[in-house]
Parts: structure tokens; sequence; C-alpha cells
């Protein structure tokens, strides 16, 4: 990469942290609060663990009365430190504000629950809620561009030492993490702490991607003139045309583009398949769809 491709490259990516910089801060500081108020009514009075620094602070505050919210600013720190000498200035800089922000507003809302009165006991409710909860603070949070420390700096660095994708460190380092719980609480809290980190990527994807409420439709076949017909004049949908090479036989196809509401997704599968029953399509959800007008 030479010089002039990292420069801009850094332009852009000035351009993006300081694009709607309080609107950041503010979605910041609201999913931090979240996370926060989460781990204190659902997780932490029940002793459920979902992995990261706040699930070992549950851990050794069971083990040894230590406050959550300090386990949790020590283990920040303490990763920060190391993150600092291995990932270097950049990677730390950007995870110090949610290192520290985390644990006060745990600290913060400690009592929470002698405000709110909300019965936890039930411990399927409070897997879902919390997991849910952390799920929708966390999503807020990387949507913002922060992170809040704990093992996301971990996972980041065992997956540059250990040759390995970030998705899977972070399977493996939030993993072991319930485990341990599993050894200090037993197999139905772990059952539980399942079922929390399930909700959390569920709801966390669907902060930060959305919900889908278009397809795109990805369409081979050899009556491609008859389905852009049927897509553009019948559907009235834009179609954009993609000239494709099959591996296996080298021969050069043309494909089909085509977004379309989730509404209209039978009648649009249904429409091609009528019209070549030999068709290969692949659908996938579309997030986000700008310009084109």
């Amino acid at each position: 990469m030479n010089i002039f491709t990292r420069n801009r490259n850094s332009e852009i990516l000035k351009a993006i942290n300081s694009k709607s910089k309080v609107k950041r801060y503010i979605q910041f500081f609201i999913g931090c609060l979240i996370s926060a108020i989460a781990f204190n009514i659902f997780l932490a009075p029940n002793n459920l663990v979902a992995g990261g620094v706040s699930g070992i602070a549950v851990l050794f505050n069971y083990l040894f009365k230590i406050d959550n919210y300090i386990t949790i600013l020590i283990g920040n720190i303490l990763l920060l430190i190391v993150c600092y000498f291995t990932m270097g200035k950049e990677k730390t800089k950007n995870t110090i504000l949610g290192s520290i922000m985390f644990p006060l507003l745990v600290f913060l809302t400690t009592d929470i629950n002698t405000y709110f009165h909300i019965d936890t006991s039930e411990l399927l409710l409070s897997a879902v809620f919390g997991g849910v909860l952390l799920g929708v603070g966390g999503g807020m949070i990387f949507k913002a561009g922060f992170s809040t420390g704990g093992t996301d700096v971990l996972s980041h660095i065992v997956s540059k030492y250990g040759k390995i994708s970030v998705g899977t460190s972070i399977v493996l380092t939030d993993g072991l993490i319930v485990l341990l719980s599993a050894i200090v609480f037993g197999p139905t809290r772990f059952m539980y702490s399942i079922i929390i980190l399930y909700c959390v990527s569920i709801m966390s994807d669907k902060i930060i991607l959305g919900i889908s409420d278009r397809k795109a439709f990805y369409i081979i076949t050899k009556e491609d003139k008859k389905i852009k017909d049927y897509l553009i004049n019948g559907m009235h949908h834009s179609v954009t045309v993609l000239n494709v090479k099959g591996a296996f036989l080298d021969t050069k196809r043309t494909a089909l583009l085509a977004v379309v509401p989730t509404r209209e997704y039978f009648r649009v599968t249904e429409g091609i398949k009528l019209i070549d029953e030999d068709v290969f399509f692949v659908v996938t959800d579309a997030y986000q769809v700008e310009g084109g007008k």
C-alpha cells in the first residue's frame, strides 16, 4: 500500500468518525446504560453469566465477594494495557471510553432493583430479557463505532496471534467463561447462559443491521429476457444485468439482480419458476438499499 492510498484511507476513516459525532456519543451512552441495567437487574442477582468480563465479575462476586464493577474495571484496564502493547495505539484508543464508562454505569445502577421492584426469580424470563437488553445495548454501542473493551479486546488479540477469525476467537473466549460458570453454578445456569448468548447475538445483529424488509434476488436463467420483462413490467421493479462466468463449464452467462419488498417474495419466486423451471436463483436479506434513482 503506497503512501497516497494510506493517506486517502485515513481521511475516509477520519470522516466516518467525525460524522454525527454527538449522535454517536449519545447512542453509545444509551447502549452502555441499557447493558448496565440489564446486567444489574437480570444477570448479577441470579448468577447468570453471558461471557465477557462481566461474566468473570459474576463469578468473582460469588466466589470472593468482590463488587462487580471493580472486577469489570480492573479487567478492562488490564486488557487495555495488553491491547496497547499487542494491537497498537489506534486500536486501544477506540476502546478506552467504553472500558471506563460501562463499569461506571454498572456501579451507578447497582441498586436499581430497589427502585423498579422487578421480580427476577423466574430464571427463564431473566435470561431472555437480560439477553435481549444486552443485545440491544451492545448493538447500539457497536453501531456507534465503539466497544466496551473487555473480552472484545482479548478476542482481537487471540484472533491476531492465533491466526483465527474474530468470530471464532469470541466463541472461544466467551465460551471458556461460560464453561467456568457451569463448573461454579452447575449445568442449569450453564443452559440459561446459552439462551442469553443466543438472545444477545440475535438482537445485536438486528440493531446493527436493522430488520430486513427487502430481498435481493440473484438469478441465472436461460430465459433472462422474459424474467427481466416480468420483473420490470409485471412487478414494476428495476433489474441490473450482470455478466458472469460459470466456473465448472467455463461459459459466459447473464445474471439478473433485483431487490424487491419482502411481501412480494412469493410472487417473484413463483413467477420466475413458471417462466423457467430450471432457473437458478439465490435470495438474501437486503438490510440497506440506497441510491439508484
